[in-house]
């Protein structure tokens, strides 16, 4: 992984670079252990067992580590899936969490 990738990917990468001191090298390996994350396994387990406070524990978690390395394509539906669980909003999570999953995909192929 590359900070062009990144970027190719959507990652504002100066903002996340910023958050790790100016350190690219040390950004890159932040972000390279997201492919690694087992947030997102928890989280798509909750959200189908219906166990909306884990799911937000999940997400949450999530929300911290995206954003702070600005992965823009994963926090935008963490961010969003991440207040609905807050609340325990009666909705269909599916669709956050298919999308979620598939920018995680595309970032794993990175």
């Amino acid at each position: 992984m590359t900070i062009e990738d990144l970027k190719e990917y959507g990652a504002n990468v100066q903002e996340g670079i910023d958050r790790c001191a100016g350190m690219p090298d040390f950004y890159l390996r932040l972000a390279e252990r997201v492919k690694q994350e087992k947030g997102f396994e928890k989280l798509e387990s909750a959200i189908k067992e219906k166990r909306l406070k884990d799911g937000f524990e999940a997400a949450h978690a999530l929300k911290g580590v995206l954003g702070n390395l600005a992965l823009t394509p994963m926090y935008e539906p963490i961010r969003e899936i991440t207040e609905l669980l807050r609340v325990e909003t009666d909705t269909d999570y599916m669709p956050l969490l298919n999308e979620i999953l598939e920018q995680k995909r595309k970032f794993d192929l990175l």
